[in-house]
């Protein structure tokens, strides 16, 4: 038998695959409700809720595609259109949140994440001196590709190159996800376990990376 907490991370699952499947559904009823402008809508709202995930959204439409429904120039256009046009809407509401508040959250509560605001200074000093390729290779990562645009919007990062550099990493991954989509055809629900298998280990790198800055911090701490 299952245990209590084994049987409730099984609902978990469950009721996270249901809504997954869920949304599936309805992003493939948008796109062949709407077709072009239902991608660039998908691809929109992908950047501010995130649940709708461009990894359904790209290679549904390679699909249709392969099915001679839609063109590849149009789903990448449209594609490519909607996301960027997300990225700049949380890119604003990066310049509305503003770096005061930012800085304002860190100081009450820093300590619980080993973060003081001389170490929030360093961070946007890097962002600041590497955010190019932070906004282009943030665009290759599932999640990290939405939240990206808030820090370049914090440091008011210069609008027509981030707009350069989100164009550029966007059309990489969607032209990844369309082409997969089209190559697999009925099977396009394939890229879904290959983009979570990708997920995992760019995550489990990035949790190394952060493990090391942790222990980095807290030998820091302890020397002073």
């Amino acid at each position: 038998m299952l245990s209590t907490a084994e049987a409730g991370n099984k609902r978990e699952e469950f009721a996270i695959s249901a809504l997954l499947e869920q949304i599936r559904l309805i992003a493939e009823q948008v796109i062949q409700a709407m077709g072009y402008p239902g991608i660039v809508f998908l691809m929109f709202i992908e950047n501010l809720f995130p649940p709708i995930p461009s990894e359904v959204v790209m290679p549904f439409a390679g699909f249709l595609v392969d099915k001679g429904e839609m063109s590849f120039a149009g789903i990448m256009v449209a594609g490519t259109l909607g996301a960027v046009a997300g990225a700049v809407a949380i890119y604003f509401i990066g310049i509305k949140l503003g770096e005061k508040r930012l800085r304002n959250w860190v100081e009450r509560n820093g300590k619980y994440l080993l973060m003081s605001e001389d170490e929030l200074d360093s961070t946007l000093e890097t962002f600041n001196d590497h955010g190019k390729k932070m906004v282009l290779l943030g665009r290759l990562i599932p999640t990290i590709r939405s939240l990206i645009s808030i820090p370049a919007g914090l440091e008011k990062m210069n609008l027509t190159v981030f707009l350069i550099f989100t164009l550029v990493g966007t059309t990489v991954w969607n032209l990844a996800l369309a082409g997969g989509g089209v190559y697999l055809g009925k099977n396009w629900q394939q890229i879904l376990g290959w983009v979570d298998t990708y997920s995992y280990v760019v995550y489990a790198v990035l949790g190394g990376l952060l493990l090391f800055y942790i222990v980095q911090q807290v030998r820091k701490r302890r020397n002073a």
